[in-house]
């Protein structure tokens, strides 16, 4: 195995238990919360459009938007011009809840870094975000 695959892989095999350790204490799915943050970020939005944004099947969306229009999180309302499109859209109990998922997340990885690293520790986590900035780059482009 090369070492670039190495770092790859060590890249990946350390980042994904934190990353599912900040979902843990969610009560909504990654993809649930990727529709949320999409329409606080860019407004309303359709099916379509949330499908692409997400990178996910436009029936994995509509069954997604059901069911955060079930907790009252999103609305649907009819376009006025073209009545075959339909606009989701944020409630304010939507806007509270990704606020309140996201602070569960954020609140663990606080405690974690406040507790379990080093001043050193905290100097390199800060060096390495702008190449994880990269990185996310790269995938929001894809």
């Amino acid at each position: 195995m090369t070492d670039q695959k190495k770092i790859t892989r060590s890249f990946f095999e350390t980042l994904h238990p934190v990353l599912n350790r900040l979902n843990m204490e969610r009560t909504l799915s990654p993809g649930k919360l990727g529709v949320l943050r999409n329409l606080s970020e860019h407004g309303r939005a359709t099916t379509s459009e949330l499908a692409v944004a997400g990178q996910v099947s436009p029936q994995g969306i509509s069954l997604a938007v059901r069911e955060l229009e079930r907790m009252q999180l999103v609305t649907r309302t009819p376009d006025n011009l073209d009545r075959r499109r339909v606009w989701i859209q944020l409630t304010d109990q939507g806007s509270r809840k990704l606020a309140e998922e996201v602070s569960v997340g954020y609140g663990w990885l606080d405690r974690a870094v406040t507790d379990r690293l080093t001043q050193e520790d905290c100097k390199a986590l800060e060096a390495v975000i702008p190449v994880l900035r990269k990185l996310a780059l790269e995938a929001k482009s894809d």
